[in-house]
């Protein structure tokens, strides 16, 4: 995301898709690609911590990268966008899929 104006612009735009095609509360399925590094992990699994996250880690073939699939069940779509700014703000290099 290139700037915060891009950035605000598609979390609202992905807000109202949520709205739009699905009925909440409902289960989301977040995915990030992060360097493999044990802290930034626990980072982003701190972040759905005490939400009844489903978390998978996986590897890449090098070791260099790690896949997280976050599936959770949030109250709207109010609830999806927060946790992308969270982990956006607070992990750094981070990319969300």
């Amino acid at each position: 995301m290139s700037t915060p104006q891009n950035s605000d612009e598609f979390y609202e735009k992905l807000k109202s898709q949520l709205y739009d095609t699905t009925s909440w509360p409902s289960d989301y399925l977040y995915k990030f690609i992060i360097k493999s590094d044990v802290k930034k992990i626990a980072k982003l699994e701190a972040i759905f911590n005490n939400m009844g996250a489903v978390i998978q880690t996986t590897e890449s073939k090098n070791g260099k990268y790690t896949s997280v699939s976050v599936n959770v069940l949030l109250e709207n779509p109010e609830v999806v966008v927060e946790k992308y700014k969270e982990v956006a703000e607070k992990i750094e290099g981070v990319i969300s899929l």
